[in-house]
């Protein structure tokens, strides 16, 4: 069976990263969301409000791709979150180039700890490639409409923490 570790913050989860679940799931056997604890990025959302977004927007995907997703909390190296749930490649989601600069850098350093888990970028959509969590948290602060960018349920959740 072949495990792929997808991670990130998911404050909030967005359509961009719903997009990168579709698709990686078409790569693995079963999906692994990582979701991190990452204080340094003071989240909007607790981890287990992130948690409990991703979860609700996961089983459908999972119904639909027949797979099985599972969401996974973690605070240490992403190197050894994959090495816990016995991934074989981790799925990075890229919008635009500047990322990717970043993410070359981080391949290296997992490649010098495991080399024997791969790293998969898989490029966002054209039409998801501007969607940041850290813009739609922006967005819904000073007042604006955020409804094309995450699920209803995501929506509602962050306009209540901005009440």
């Amino acid at each position: 069976m072949r495990t792929g570790l997808y991670p990130g913050t998911f404050d909030p989860v967005t359509h961009g990263h719903l997009d990168i679940f579709r698709r990686a799931c078409s790569l693995v056997d079963r999906l692994v969301i990582g979701v991190a604890i990452n204080r340094d990025k003071g989240p909007l959302f607790t981890l287990e409000e992130r948690v409990a977004m991703v979860e609700a927007t996961c089983g459908d995907i999972a119904r639909e791709k027949g797979i099985e997703i599972v969401v996974h909390p973690f605070e240490n190296l992403l190197i050894h979150c994959a090495q816990e749930v016995n991934a074989s490649v981790i799925i990075r989601g890229l919008r635009a180039v500047s990322d990717f600069e970043y993410e070359f850098q981080m391949v290296g350093m997992n490649r010098a700890m495991n080399d024997d888990i791969e790293t998969v970028f898989l490029m966002a959509e054209a039409q998801h490639q501007s969607i940041a969590s850290k813009l739609v948290k922006e967005i819904a602060r000073l007042g604006g409409d955020i409804d094309g960018f995450v699920t209803p349920d995501v929506a509602a959740a962050v306009r209540k923490k901005y009440a």
